[in-house]
């Protein structure tokens, strides 16, 4: 608790020292009623003994935060990627005690680095730094002081950055291999005459978008990047990927096409191989062919899914918990599933086996999220990260928030 607080006024000892976060004056989108861990509690659905704390929101000055990670015992960061135009991103940090003396409604952030070109990964490396994926580039960074301002190493620059998925995610395998998100330019790979070309160009060739990347890194200590190749294709936009470690198994949510109906198609859990293809945008789900591409192209050569998840859940960020963590959530795929519609809103999770394959069914640890005027809104849920106490941190974009869910404690 001692060494706690005293990272705490580090924090804010450091904070003085850089530009204040400019608040937003809006009113939180949460009631707060009680509290959970110490902090505020909202009203959401959580397993019995669970409850779900409000730890800061737009008044703190977050903007459009995307994922959250701790770096030390007690000591987080933050991307906050400000908005969709380039250039507006802020890796924050801030502080968490194990249980504050009195509630408040929100934490204080230090801003490390800023400018950054819509920011998303954010992950440890094999190297113990901090690597960050920006639409265009992948960085890495040192650990510091705590609040000292950080100047990010790029490792690999030049990457698509247009279109509808620009953004990108990161996940480490094992003997330094690096797994990024090459998401595809379109939705459905159609042309400026509403066509569906076979093939399509977006996955022909030798630097295919729509494809998840892998990069070797060289030994240590320097890490170098020594090449990087297209993995897997036919993967629409793959903001969640996960790295199970024990099997290294590489499992991807597929966020499918974007269909205007309620109930399709669905979203996909797939086990990520060498060199094989997915499906996009030719089929979707279980090797159904999308629209467009009826009777032009054969399905069953692709991968079909380890598992399918409701239409629109949106898939935008998975953890694989090692099955020996010290933790609630061991042995589990956790998911944030932040879609608007019916199938979307919640946190689950589903166990993983020894080989790294899903099994059983889902575990929703955050629900009941659907708006509820002057309780709380639709939840956003984007990015997530399981703490050394045990506790889930979750963020939500749209409405600049950042959430706990934590044991409750009498």
């Amino acid at each position: 608790m001692k060494r706690t607080l005293a990272f705490a006024i580090a924090l804010a000892v450091a904070a003085t020292a850089l530009p204040a976060l400019a608040a937003d004056a809006k009113a939180s989108p949460y009631a707060a009623r009680g509290t959970c861990a110490g902090y505020p509690k909202v009203d959401l659905r959580t397993p019995a003994g669970w409850c779900v704390a409000l730890l800061a929101d737009a008044s703190a000055g977050l903007r459009f935060p995307r994922r959250v990670l701790e770096v030390a015992p007690g000591r987080y960061w933050l991307i906050d990627m400000g908005s969709w135009d380039p250039g507006r991103g802020r890796l924050l940090e801030f502080a968490l005690q194990a249980r504050p003396a009195t509630p408040a409604a929100t934490i204080a952030f230090t801003v490390l680095a800023d400018k950054l070109d819509r920011p998303l990964g954010l992950a440890r490396g094999p190297d113990g730094k901090i690597w960050i994926g920006e639409a265009g580039r992948i960085s890495r960074v040192g650990i510091g002081a705590v609040g000292a301002p950080v100047k990010l190493e790029p490792v690999i620059d030049g990457l698509a950055a247009s279109g509808a998925h620009p953004l990108k995610e990161i996940a480490f395998g094992a003997n330094g291999r690096l797994y990024f998100n090459l998401g595809s330019a379109t939705d459905a790979c159609r042309d400026d005459a509403g066509k569906h070309p076979v093939p399509c160009p977006e996955i022909d060739g030798p630097a295919p978008r729509a494809a998840v990347w892998e990069a070797t890194l060289g030994p240590a200590p320097t890490f170098a990047l020594q090449g990087m190749r297209p993995f897997a294709r036919g993967l629409r936009n793959s903001v969640a990927l996960a790295s199970v470690p024990g099997p290294d198994v590489l499992l991807q949510g597929e966020n499918s096409i974007d269909y205007g109906e309620e109930a399709v198609p669905p979203e996909e859990l797939n086990v990520l191989r060498d060199g094989v293809h997915y499906g996009w945008p030719y089929c979707t789900g279980a090797q159904t062919p999308a629209r467009g591409y009826e009777g032009r192209f054969d399905c069953k050569q692709t991968e079909a899914p380890a598992r399918l998840w409701p239409a629109h859940a949106a898939p935008l960020q998975m953890l694989a918990v090692p099955a020996g963590a010290a933790s609630p959530f061991a042995g589990q795929l956790v998911v944030a599933w932040h879609g608007y519609r019916a199938g979307g809103h919640r946190i689950v999770g589903q166990a993983l086996d020894a080989k790294g394959r899903p099994q059983g069914a889902l575990t929703v640890w955050v629900g009941g999220w659907t708006a509820q005027k002057g309780v709380r809104p639709l939840g956003a849920p984007t990015g997530i990260a399981v703490d050394s106490a045990g506790r889930l941190l979750i963020v939500e974009d749209r409405h600049k928030t950042l959430l706990m869910l934590a044991r409750e404690t009498p």
